[in-house]
């Protein structure tokens, strides 16, 4: 069916970068790697947006410790309300989840101030709002931000395991249903889409981000894509993968928009979990 292309942010935004290390763990899901802040402020005499934003702020940040995605539209109709939506990587627990979600208002305030349309991706987290009706065209495979670490892995076939991994990947998030991890041969790669994504358009959103890493990231040890409806990201450990991402580890919720979780002890050794 395809990506619809009437999206929550907009296309003419400013993004702008902060340098942070690749190798993702619990400790440093709080870390910015990027803002979009849309050109354009509301003017608010009455304090008509600033009611609205505050409010889809507190009813995100309130689903975040039973979910891990979340849309919500606030406000009195029409263009005084905002839309917004909410993800938290699919290895969270649900206390990690609404620690990284509740540093995302005060951050969106900071870095973007009153605008029209922002979106704060943290490591572990991102959130995204915008003022209803003020859409703009914009493909679910649009790139929003990519970085390459600065050091090229020694020897020889590490591109070909880098790319097993990536393959493996593909379609685990597919099975996974929006979010999967493994390591394998000393790499560790991690894959999501936007928590509404069908499993068909998750699974090509991921295969045109592993394209970018692949042709733009070369030999880097490590590297971070993120499309406007998926991520990826890989790592490379010489002296093998960490034990805090060697296994899996289970999470559960009773929310429909939370993600429950298998394991595998294979060795390729997944960690995946279901919206």
């Amino acid at each position: 069916m395809g990506f619809p292309r009437k999206s929550l942010f907009l296309l003419l935004l400013l993004i702008f970068f902060t340098n942070l290390d690749l190798a993702e763990s619990a400790s440093d899901y709080a870390t910015l790697v990027y803002k979009g802040c849309s050109k354009e402020t509301f003017t608010d005499p009455n304090g008509v947006y600033s009611q609205a934003l505050s409010s889809l702020f507190g009813s995100l940040v309130s689903q975040s410790t039973k979910a891990k995605f979340f849309k919500a539209t606030t406000g009195n109709g029409g263009q005084t309300s905002m839309t917004g939506l909410f993800q938290c990587r699919g290895d969270l627990s649900n206390s990690d989840c609404y620690n990284c979600v509740s540093r995302l208002p005060v951050l969106s305030d900071k870095l973007c101030g009153k605008t029209t349309a922002a979106r704060i991706q943290l490591l572990g987290c991102y959130m995204l709002y915008e003022v209803v009706g003020f859409s703009q065209q914009i493909s679910g495979m649009q790139i929003l931000y990519k970085t390459c670490g600065g050091t090229n892995a020694a020897g020889r076939g590490f591109e070909e395991r880098r790319d097993t991994a990536f393959s493996v990947m593909e379609n685990g998030v597919v099975s996974g249903h929006g979010f999967y991890a493994t390591s394998y041969q000393s790499l560790y790669v991690m894959g999501q889409c936007e928590g509404d994504v069908g499993d068909s358009d998750c699974g090509e959103c991921v295969k045109s981000a592993v394209q970018r890493a692949q042709v733009e990231c070369g030999s880097s040890i490590s590297g971070q894509v993120y499309l406007h409806k998926c991520f990826i990201s890989y790592s490379y450990y010489p002296n093998g993968v960490p034990g805090r991402h060697s296994s899996s580890s289970s999470a559960s919720s009773s929310s429909s928009n939370s993600y429950s979780s298998s394991s595998s002890g294979n060795k390729l050794i997944p960690r995946h979990q279901k919206r």
